[in-house]
């Protein structure tokens, strides 16, 4: 594993890392195939570590800046904690052997009341997970539906907007609304590992995925494994929940659907109430039986939507 050309200590600010519990990743450009079964031609974690993705994954990260994780390091020492342990995380990365560190807990307010939970890893995780993300990105990103628009490059609210209004303009005025409880909170790691393992061969990168989804979020002084969910607030979070819920796209796609999907938010346009209704239970099922996900029915509803231009109206059935 020294073999790699970039093996060396990497003495710029964009490739050192701190505590050696923290990590470091990189970015490869693996063309992604058009066969879902198809993976990665090479070692990934090779790429994860390379020199150029991590000095990528640095930038980002410090452009990011952010809060302390649960080891107190801030982002402007991140630089000469790389100096110090960078060779001893990548040794540690490419031996499969890197634990990430528990995970801090924060709640913050929502905008219509109540509270969220975030996760924030530490300044060196993060980093990591901004390099496995740009390694991962070229795999799946390619394969995803067209009608999905949250958290993938070139993609936007905006053109999720475009999209519903393109659908309704169509005649499909109704719109069965799909909410996902507490989604990222009661994500699957097995069904969500089976999904990634289909692209990736590399077991040591796989390992590391799991790891960050089972690392504990520390609260009150005690961190527990998780047992399921991916926490928001690292950078890896939305792009394995897309790798999830791509199963509900391309089921969608299966039927002849007209829909958008912007992460956890769902929405299916079709031409009648009946129809939406068919929709709506069944697409349920799916995600309940196939995805082991809770929908929640207090907020999901059949909507109807309005001729009025800015904004659309919309009346709850």
């Amino acid at each position: 594993m020294k073999t790699d050309t970039d093996a060396d200590t990497v003495t710029h600010p964009e490739g050192q890392g701190r505590n050696p519990e923290s990590r470091p990743v990189g970015v490869e450009t693996v063309p992604a195939s058009s066969s879902w079964t198809k993976a990665e031609p090479a070692p990934l974690m090779e790429a994860v570590v390379a020199k150029a993705n991590m000095a990528r994954a640095y930038r980002k990260v410090v452009a990011n800046q952010g809060a302390p994780g649960a080891d107190g390091m801030t982002v402007d020492q991140l630089a000469d904690h790389l100096k110090q342990y960078w060779p001893t995380l990548r040794e540690r990365l490419l031996a499969g052997d890197y634990h990430p560190s528990p995970i801090r807990a924060v709640e913050i307010p929502k905008p219509k009341g109540g509270t969220r939970q975030l996760g924030i890893p530490t300044v060196t995780d993060r980093l990591i997970q901004q390099a496995l993300l740009q390694v991962l990105t070229p795999i799946f990103d390619p394969t995803f539906s067209a009608s999905s628009y949250g958290y993938r490059p070139g993609r936007s609210a905006q053109q999720a907007v475009s999209a519903m209004k393109a659908h309704v303009t169509a005649g499909h005025r109704w719109v069965v609304d799909l909410d996902l409880k507490a989604f990222f909170d009661r994500v699957n790691h097995d069904l969500l590992m089976a999904r990634i393992a289909r692209r990736v061969r590399d077991k040591r990168v796989r390992r590391l995925i799991r790891r960050y989804l089972e690392a504990g979020m520390f609260q009150d002084g005690l961190a527990a494994p998780r047992q399921q969910g991916t926490p928001q607030g690292g950078p890896l979070s939305p792009l394995l929940a897309n790798i999830l819920l791509d199963d509900v796209d391309k089921e969608l796609e299966r039927r002849g659907h007209r829909f958008c999907r912007y992460a956890d938010d769902l929405q299916v346009y079709v031409r009648s109430r009946r129809a939406g209704e068919r929709v709506m239970a069944s697409l349920s099922d799916f995600l309940e039986n196939s995805l082991r996900l809770t929908v929640n029915r207090h907020k999901s509803g059949l909507f109807v939507v309005g001729c009025g231009i800015r904004p659309l109206s919309w009346a709850r059935i």
